[in-house]
């Protein structure tokens, strides 16, 4: 019974990590999936890793202690950061909803939870189904398994309080909202260049009740738009799932002390 103890503690670490990655990653952490599901698919998996990984005889006491903390932190911390990516969707999507006249309806999105505008749940959608459909949820759990390169198991503290990782973070953030407003601005320029026409047609016809037309062509208007532009903005999807993939590995390094 001792001899499979050092194989108990390595399994409880691995399956700490995974299980915090799945509460905070997009895709595995929506509610559309079962947490039952979640709860073996991460026994599996942390199962399947537990044997490729070159694990010290750990024991169980006060340093094993400290080391599921950083496990469960390690997890909630690199998936925050690919949660942080995926949200430019989110936010391209308020941007356009604004424009359109959608900013007053807002949906519950059922694999968050959280009120979301229409075309951001429209976005993220489209966003889920790409990412399965060029196997981003691979990359996703290449990312769990190579953590451990860059985080090994038996390291006691990551470098939480070093001043890259903030800016790491900051950074990451400004490219998501950079990316956000590249997917939105064409939908977003257009909408206000038909606010200005529909603002002088006020001013030279005073009869027209601009506000009752104005809705229905802003949102064809911003329809034919979005007909027009899909190809760039499933481009610009494509570019979120790589920043996510880059700034996972970046966060990962820069935590183990790299």
């Amino acid at each position: 019974m001792e001899a499979f103890m050092p194989f108990v503690a390595a399994y409880l670490l691995v399956l700490t990590r995974i299980s915090a990655f799945f509460v905070t990653l997009p895709l595995f952490s929506y509610r559309a999936i079962p947490p039952v599901m979640r709860i073996v698919f991460a026994a599996l998996l942390a199962w399947v890793l537990v044997f490729t990984l070159n694990v010290p005889d750990l024991e169980i006491n006060g340093a094993y202690i400290m080391l599921v903390l950083k496990e469960a932190l390690i997890g909630l911390t690199i998936g925050i950061i690919a949660f942080i990516v995926m949200a430019a969707i989110q936010v391209a999507g308020g941007l356009i909803d604004f424009q359109m006249g959608f900013a007053i309806a807002n949906v519950i999105d059922p694999q968050t939870g959280t009120q979301s505008p229409l075309m951001g749940q429209f976005f993220n959608s489209l966003a889920l189904l790409l990412l399965l459909a060029v196997n981003g949820h691979h990359v996703l759990l290449d990312g769990v398994f190579y953590s451990y390169q860059f985080l090994p198991i038996d390291q006691l503290w990551p470098s939480f309080g070093s001043e890259r990782v903030a800016e790491h973070v900051l950074k990451t953030m400004a490219a998501v909202f950079g990316i956000s407003f590249q997917m939105a601005i064409p939908i977003v320029a257009t909408l206000f260049l038909v606010d200005l026409a529909l603002g002088i047609t006020a001013r030279t016809v005073p009869q027209l009740n601009i506000f009752v037309i104005g809705f229905p062509i802003k949102i064809g208007v911003g329809f034919l738009v979005l007909f027009i532009m899909g190809g760039v903005i499933v481009a610009m999807m494509q570019k979120i799932f790589e920043v996510m993939a880059v700034s996972m590995r970046d966060l990962m390094v820069l935590l183990g002390g790299g």
